[in-house]
């Protein structure tokens, strides 16, 4: 039985054609795609259970098909790209994908992400109590936040990243175990697509009764006032 769909997108067709072999001989099956307007069609109709997506693709590029995917979907993303530029990993981190390998990859690194990615997955989607602190509502089943009974619009990784603070309250995180526990894999030590994250929470969560508190040389912390 096939552990899951996963739909591998690049227009390289020799790197699509590997990255099938190890998948499928791990028990996934795997959908193939070579450009980002096939890839958009094909997650919206065979809802993969993963994607592993190139950035440099014809007709829409991955940074677009990751931004259009994230506007309605979760699905766990794992970008690959030539390129070995911090910028190119921030922000893609920054949509909303889950990982990030860069070419020339080995393939079975590539297939212990997926199954790492997978495994973070499957434990955030297992139901879970709502959080209630003050005047905010955290829902991890339903995916939702809300202040005072009105829905604050979080992007994943916004809602990831306030999810770990609100259930680490009270207690110092810092950069580096934020990006473990929210992006899952070692960022080489570049901590700000954090305090980008952040930025964005504290701006959407102005009117609650949580503060995201920076502790300087630290970390991050989540503290309420109600």
């Amino acid at each position: 039985m096939a552990k899951g769909t996963i739909l591998v997108v690049d227009d390289e067709r020799n790197i699509v054609e590997l990255v099938r072999m190890y998948l499928e001989k791990e028990g996934y099956r795997v959908e193939r795609s070579y450009d980002g307007a096939d890839a958009l069609v094909k997650i919206k109709s065979i809802r993969p259970t993963l994607v592993v997506l190139d950035l440099m693709l014809p007709e829409i590029d991955g940074w677009e098909v990751c931004r259009r995917v994230r506007a309605t979907s979760d699905v766990p993303i794992i970008m690959l790209t030539a390129r070995d530029e911090d910028v190119d990993k921030i922000v893609g981190l920054e949509l909303g994908a889950d990982d990030y390998l860069t070419k020339p990859f080995n393939p079975r690194e590539l297939v212990a992400r997926v199954k790492a990615v997978l495994r973070r997955y499957e434990r955030g989607a297992e139901l879970k109590k709502a959080i209630h602190i003050g005047n905010l509502t955290i829902d991890p089943a339903r995916r939702q936040v809300e202040v005072d009974g009105k829905k604050v619009e979080l992007r994943t990784k916004e809602f990831d990243l306030l999810l770990t603070l609100a259930e680490h309250k009270g207690i110092v995180l810092s950069r580096e175990q934020l990006l473990d526990l929210v992006w899952g894999f070692d960022f080489y030590g570049q901590t700000r697509t954090v305090d980008v994250h952040i930025a964005h929470l504290r701006e959407k969560l102005a009117e609650s009764d949580v503060v995201i508190e920076t502790v300087w040389g630290v970390g991050y912390k989540l503290v309420s006032y109600s």
